[in-house]
Formats: C-alpha cells, structure tokens, sequence
C-alpha cells in the first residue's frame, strides 16, 4: 500500500473518531439540560402523586401526566408558570389567593403575615380603617320595696349605649383580609347607665277609697276649709316617707324677709304647710291619718318645695325644730288630691 493511500485512511479514521466525540459530547449536553426532576402533584381531593420529568411549565407536567383541571378547580403555581423550587403542584377548589397563603404557611411554622406579603403576590392593599362601635350600658337596681311580696319596677332613667371609634391598619390580598392590627381606640360618647327602682305595689282597695271621700266629708262639715275644698273628689292613697323642717332649718337668718315664707309666696304654717316635689303642684291637698288628731285634723297643702324633696317625699312644716326631731322620718299613708 502506498504512503498516500495510509495517509487517507488516517485522515478518515480521526473525522470518524471526532464526530463521534462531538455525538457523545451532543448527549450529555443535552442530558444536562434536561435533567429529570421529582415533582409532587396534589390532585384537589387531597391524593398526592410523584412524577418524574424534565419538564419546567406546569401546563407540560399536567399534559405530560394526562392531567386535565376542571373548569371549579384551579393551579399553583399558574398554568403558564415554570415549576417552583419546592417541586410541587397544587390543584384545588379554593380561592387562588387562599391557596397562596396556605402553602407559604405551611412552609414554616414561623412564617408571619410579613413574610407571605413579601413574596411578591398581586392586589395586595392596606387600608386604614375607623370602626365605631357601641359601648353597652349598665343597669343600676336600687331596691326600695323594704320587704314587700308585692313590688313593681320603676324606670327612672333610661340607659343610653356609649361610642368608641377603633382605628385599625388591614391588608387585604384580593379583597381578602390577612391582617388586622389596633392601632388606637377612643371612646366618643360615654354610656349612661339605666337606673330602676323596685317598689312596693300600692294596692287600694274601694274600701279605702270609700273610708277617704268619709273623712272629707265629716271634715267639710266641721268647718275644715281644706276638706270642703276636695269634697266629691277621689283621692290617689300613696305611701310616702315624711319628715319635718321648720324656719330655722331653711338656712336663712331671723332678719331675712324671706325667713319663714314659702317657694309659693305664702308664709309657712304648721299643720298646714307641705314640702313636695315637682309633680305634685302647689295647691295640692294631702290628708295623713296619722295626723287626724292633730289641730288640723291630718290636713294640708302643698306650699313649698325642697332641693332634698323627691316625688316620693314630703317635708311638713313644723313650730320648732325640737318638734322636727321629735317626729324624725316614717312612711306614712297620704291621701292626695290633685286639681
């Protein structure tokens, strides 16, 4: 053979060995390229499935695996997106933004609200927001029926609810709220409390009634002028608590003009003149058997008023202030007649 015969089939056999190597050297490039992953598939009724592929759009792993979502049913990360590095896809019938937040959540056991914010996802929003709510009132009971089987409650003042404006700073991720935090509290309006009072039930019979229009009677005929005056009339018979005043306790001196004279005018006199609150008017006529035996036979009129004198009170006017303490404070029964 001759030299130049050697030489080409030399020549020949390093172009054979050469694109051989550049074959070889084409494969592994495109193994490496390719590398095959271990991907984890969670189906939305829960059954998870691992799959191998080299893949990197979660739309050719699903099609890859013959998977086809249903119209309900939705994809994380996205259809079009490339696989994440925790190689897993999720199929549910959530909310997207929900299935965000679980799966970061589920990630970490510290993992914080900040975190899941930080992550890059869209429509996140924080809003700063004011609340008003109300502040319920309390009821306050005072009980004044000493005892007594029979009571009934007596409203004396209503309870009004009180307001607070809470100011709070709220994040919401797709019109979903995520967070919530207080940033102050502030009470606008402050309650009032309801208060009741519990009472004895004041029972009147028509004996009693009957027994009051008698005494009115009898008196006109003796020539009391205030029995005359109601005479026909009949009376509301209330319990009240009584006590006594005299000149020297109203707090004005002997040298006042106004020493011994009346809210009305008139000048006080004993066993006549009585202290009473604003619903009963002045002119008001009130007969207390306690007093039948007294000069005015238990006969008086409402003359005056008192800033300690409730509705239910009444102070009658007495000579000396040795007779007020004599007589001290006691529930007494009244017959009141009102024009």
């Amino acid at each position: 053979m001759r030299k130049d015969d050697m030489a080409s089939i030399s020549l020949k056999k390093v172009i054979s060995v050469s694109i051989i190597l550049l074959f070889l050297m084409g494969i592994s490039v495109m193994a490496v390229s390719s590398k095959v992953k271990n991907v984890k598939i969670i189906l939305s009724d829960g059954y998870e499935m691992n799959v191998l592929t080299t893949k990197e759009k979660v739309s050719d792993i699903l099609n890859e695996n013959h998977i086809i979502l249903l119209p309900e049913e939705n994809v994380l990360p996205g259809i079009e997106n490339n696989i994440s590095d925790n190689k897993t896809i999720r199929i549910s019938k959530e909310d997207i933004s929900n299935i965000k937040i679980t799966e970061i959540s589920q990630t970490s056991a510290d993992i914080t609200v900040e975190q899941i914010l930080n992550e890059n996802y869209n429509n996140v929003v924080e809003k700063i927001i004011v609340e008003q709510t109300n502040i319920p009132f309390e009821t306050e009971t005072k009980d004044y029926s000493n005892g007594s089987s029979s009571k009934k409650e007596v409203v004396k003042r209503n309870g009004i609810d009180g307001k607070k404006d809470t100011t709070f700073k709220i994040k919401y991720q797709d019109d979903v709220e995520i967070s919530r935090n207080e940033i102050s509290s502030v009470v606008t309006k402050q309650p009032v409390n309801k208060i009741v009072e519990i009472r004895a039930n004041e029972i009147v019979s028509r004996d009693t009634v009957n027994r009051a229009s008698q005494v009115a009677v009898q008196a006109s005929a003796s020539g009391n002028s205030l029995a005359s005056r109601v005479e026909g009339m009949t009376p509301v018979v209330k319990t009240l608590n009584a006590s006594a005043y005299t000149a020297s306790t109203c707090g004005k001196s002997p040298n006042s003009p106004g020493y011994g004279v009346t809210s009305c005018g008139a000048r006080a006199s004993a066993w006549c003149t009585v202290a009473a609150g604003g619903s009963y008017p002045i002119g008001t006529i009130i007969y207390i058997p306690y007093f039948a035996n007294k000069p005015n036979g238990g006969w008086f009129i409402v003359q005056d008023r008192g800033g300690a004198i409730s509705n239910n009170k009444i102070d009658i006017y007495m000579n000396t202030y040795n007779d007020c303490i004599q007589f001290g404070r006691r529930n007494l029964e009244c017959y009141i007649y009102q024009f």
